[in-house]
């Protein structure tokens, strides 16, 4: 191998890459020179020495892209914390003031469950003493072998105490209507007393019996006009034997001013219907509300189906029982004419009266006040007092509110024309 050819070799072309780094350093100074004075060559020396005597900066680093998204992110997490913490105080505080304002609204309603739920057993503490047991026989005569005879019949019923003194609501069927022989009212202390029949009447299947007794608890009576359909209701009652006395079932008001046909044929209206269970037992005991108050009293003259029971409004009763208290018997005031539901007055004449319902007058008596205030026969009592009248029953019913001397404002049908006179009602004379 030839070493100093070699070597030559090297050295040339050393040579030739110092030659052309130089070349490449004096075109790049050319080209800056050109870029820093292009207007005045004559100085290009003095600037390129300007420069390059001036010490080297190094160019600073722009910061990266990723470094901004970074700090992008971190402020977003940041502020979305601290959104949703301010969010979520906001709305924890909204939904409290709400239900704040919900519970407020709720009490303003003022439904307890647990007091729908045991009202009745408040109910029964309240009212069971005043319930009575009334056992009714009755003598009815039956044909044999060795002809008619007499055969004596026991019923049972119940019944309420509405005074202290010993008086006695009931139905009239509970005391045989009247047909009765003898009357025994058990009490809650296990005594039996004889009951005495002050007053009955079979068309409002209402009857008052008196016991020698005073000093007993009464029940409170209530209002039936302000009851509401839904609202709650007890029966108590004696089913079938006196082992069941004082038997409480629990119901609700099912409906208002209901007209029943009895297996009798009557007609007794208006009737409160429940689903408390009544039969023939309990019939003649009281029907409570909520508050432990009479508001009914039962009646199963027509046996019902099962969760259908009826009772009569306590309203319809109050003013005989007042009256019966007060004056120690009942009177009933009179209008004084004979007169026939417009609808069996049409059957029965095959006619069509202007009237759809009320009493066509047949007949007014004589110095009745029916008469000395203008009634005519051909009129049709259509209301007494602002209350529908539809029938001769219900009249009859009506003048139940009313004493000896009080007025009433009758409103009747006259020739289509509709008209109100007002009329002074008086107790019936002997001579009637």
């Amino acid at each position: 191998m030839d070493y100093n050819q070699d070597f030559n070799d090297k050295y040339e072309n050393e040579t030739q890459i110092e030659n052309h780094n130089e070349n490449l350093s004096d075109t790049q100074n050319e080209n800056q020179e050109n870029i820093i004075n292009n207007d005045n060559p004559s100085k290009e020396y003095g600037e390129i020495n300007f420069i390059m005597s001036q010490p080297v900066k190094k160019p600073r680093r722009r910061k990266s892209f990723m470094v901004y998204v970074a700090i992008a992110l971190v402020a977003a997490i940041i502020g979305g914390l601290a959104g949703s913490y301010v969010t979520s105080y906001r709305l924890d505080s909204f939904i409290k003031e709400e239900a704040a304002k919900s519970s407020i609204n709720a009490q303003e309603v003022n439904i307890n469950l647990t007091d729908d739920v045991y009202f009745a057993v408040a109910v029964a503490e309240k009212a069971q003493k005043t319930v009575v047991g009334i056992t009714t026989e009755t003598e009815r005569q039956i044909n044999t072998f060795w002809g008619p005879q007499l055969r004596v019949e026991q019923s049972m019923g119940s019944g309420f105490i509405v005074d202290s003194k010993g008086y006695i609501l009931t139905n009239s069927h509970v005391i045989g209507d009247g047909k009765y022989k003898n009357i025994t009212v058990s009490l809650i202390d296990g005594s039996k007393e004889v009951g005495q029949v002050l007053w009955y009447d079979t068309t409002l299947d209402l009857a008052v019996v008196k016991i020698n007794k005073t000093g007993l608890p009464a029940a409170e009576l209530g209002d039936s006009d302000k009851l509401l359909v839904g609202e709650p209701a007890v029966a108590i009652g004696n089913p079938m034997t006196l082992d069941l006395e004082r038997t409480v079932t629990q119901g609700i008001i099912s409906g208002l001013n209901r007209s029943i046909v009895f297996d009798d044929g009557t007609v007794i209206e208006p009737l409160i219907q429940t689903d408390a269970s009544i039969n023939s037992g309990n019939s003649g005991g009281p029907l409570f509300n909520a508050k432990g108050q009479v508001i009914g009293i039962n009646t199963a003259k027509m046996m019902s189906a099962e969760g259908l029971g009826f009772a009569i409004p306590i309203n319809t009763a109050k003013p005989i029982v007042e009256q019966i208290i007060n004056d120690g018997s009942f009177t009933t005031v009179y209008v004084g004419i004979t007169g026939m539901a417009v609808e069996t007055y049409e059957r029965g004449y095959n006619v069509d009266l202007i009237a759809d319902y009320g009493v066509i007058i047949i007949e007014t008596m004589k110095n009745s006040p029916a008469s000395e205030a203008g009634l005519k026969p051909n009129d049709v009592i259509t209301a007494i007092d602002g209350h529908k009248i539809e029938d001769m029953d219900d009249l009859k019913r009506r003048l139940y509110n009313y004493r000896d001397g009080d007025k009433a404002e009758f409103t009747i049908l006259r020739n289509g024309e509709e008209l109100k006179i007002n009329v002074t009602l008086r107790t019936r004379p002997d001579e009637f």
